[in-house]
């Protein structure tokens, strides 16, 4: 009997007070079906000139056809990105057309235009949403109120043996009167699509929690000096983070600190203010980070060891199939910080694979490079794998800065050690007049085994330093470049 393939199509309106963008029209259906709107919310972007630009969501299986109006000025010319991707789309006056078959995060730029873009988030469909009917699953309507009273009902609960292992944030605006919502352990937290939270989720030493849906996190109206984030996972231990989306948060969009096993799984964010990098994490171990799309006006992703109260390296971490725009610093840090009152930390075992990277402008030139190592404060970073990486045409920086460091802004001490780097399959379209940099400290704070394979630089294998504009220093040693 042959197997009948179906298609199907989830949307979700935005709650009465959401920003919404006319830059873009959108509307989307299965193929033969009718077509649904989405609505289009703005997001801003680029700290250096904050723009705002558009961001609309959507789940399927299937196929499904979408059509795009763009209404600032007439359509001339579209992209549609990562090019990776190669969607085939049409021109129809002021409408970009295309089908999807599967799950993308894709950036829809016309004219030209990366900061006034629309950004479509096409995801897979749910298949493990909360049952309402469990007297376990407790649900939170809209409005405004105190975070810490619902936590107070739920630690209450317990005691009396109703336990609540699912907290729902049903449809509408949330706003934390209190500001963090300190998630307890071995609890679901479930943003509903359609769901806007104003506040910040706080894990802090528990286990086994999950925070995950397609609602957002909204943050673009907190003042800059609370330093909330988005998700704050210290001191803590099985957690995961899955489909939601956070919008301009005044720090950091996730922090983990001295945590391990951790999961981030289809994580969207944008951020557009200083020190709001996209995921990072201090003293971690164990983590893993899929098919996440960050936007953000600082680091995407900074690995680290010892910073603040958080003790000692990081080691086991995997990222893949990540999608990152750094309109300010880098797409990917590993090293900076760590135990400088005392050796040192050692940051190990790091993987990067299958990434898309779209955007590095940095206008200071110590903080260059769409992959940097920077080993500071005594570090030794070691270890390192890049696999499957591609680099679109970006504004300002440099490809590769890959050195043990001093940077008196934020390390007392220079780093130690960089060792067993390895990067295969890395290509760059564009151009790029900054050289790369590979350099050491001193005589005793080298950087030892850097090994390209397979580095292309517009479709040319770059078999040498000097062929792929490379600057090595005296205290540089074992580095390779092949097939």
């Amino acid at each position: 009997m042959a197997h009948i393939h179906t298609s199907e199509l989830v949307t979700y309106p935005a709650p009465e007070g959401a920003a919404g963008n006319p830059d873009f029209s959108v509307r989307v259906r299965v193929e033969g079906g009718e077509w649904q709107p989405l609505f289009v919310y703005c997001v801003r972007v680029d700290m250096h000139d904050v723009r705002e630009a558009s961001m609309a969501t959507f789940d399927f299986e299937g196929a499904v056809i979408v059509e795009v109006t763009y209404n600032r000025e007439e359509l001339r010319e579209a992209a549609i990105r990562p090019l990776s991707r190669q969607i085939a789309y049409g021109i129809h006056g002021d409408k970009i057309v295309f089908r999807l078959d599967r799950p993308a995060q894709l950036s829809i730029e016309a004219n030209g235009e990366r900061f006034h873009n629309l950004h479509l988030f096409a995801g897979r469909l749910e298949i493990n949403q909360p049952d309402l009917g469990r007297s376990e699953t407790l649900v939170i309507e809209p409005g405004a109120y105190a975070a810490a009273e619902w936590i107070s009902r739920i630690e209450e609960g317990d005691k009396n043996g109703r336990l609540s292992d699912v907290i729902y944030f049903a449809p509408g605006m949330h706003r934390f009167e209190d500001g963090l919502f300190h998630v307890p352990s071995g609890r679901t937290v479930y943003l509903a699509g359609g769901a806007i939270v104003v506040g910040s989720f706080v894990c802090n030493r528990v286990e086994n929690v999950a925070i995950r849906g397609r609602g957002i996190i909204y943050l673009r109206d907190i003042e800059k000096t609370t330093y909330w984030r988005s998700v704050q996972i210290d001191y803590s231990r099985g957690v995961t983070v899955e489909d939601i989306i956070s919008i301009d948060p005044p720090h950091y969009s996730i922090h983990l600190g001295q945590s391990e096993n951790v999961r981030i799984r289809n994580f969207k964010s944008f951020s557009t203010r200083g020190w709001c990098d996209g995921i990072d994490m201090m003293s971690c171990r164990d983590v893993t980070i899929e098919d996440v799309f960050l936007r953000t006006s600082d680091d995407c992703i900074a690995i680290y060891g010892s910073r603040g109260t958080f003790r000692g390296g990081s080691s086991n971490v995997s990222v893949s199939g990540a999608i990152l725009w750094a309109d300010v610093a880098h797409p990917i840090m590993i090293g900076v910080h760590g135990d400088h009152e005392g050796d040192g930390d050692v940051i190990e075992r790091i993987a990067f694979d299958n990434i898309d990277i779209l955007e590095h402008h940095e206008p200071q030139d110590g903080y260059w490079g769409c992959i940097a190592i920077n080993a500071g404060d005594n570090n030794t970073v070691r270890d390192i794998r890049f696999d499957d990486i591609r680099i679109e045409p970006f504004e300002l920086g440099r490809l590769f800065d890959i050195r043990v460091f001093h940077n008196p802004k934020y390390n007392p001490h220079p780093g130690k050690r960089v060792e067993n780097i390895r990067l295969r399959n890395i290509s760059f379209d564009g151009v790029c007049g900054n050289p790369s940099v590979i350099a050491g400290y001193d005589g005793q704070r080298t950087v030892d085994g850097v090994h390209f394979r397979n580095l292309r630089i517009n479709g040319r294998l770059i078999g040498s330093a000097e062929a792929g504009n490379f600057e090595l220093n005296d205290f540089a040693s074992n580095v390779t470049f092949g097939e």
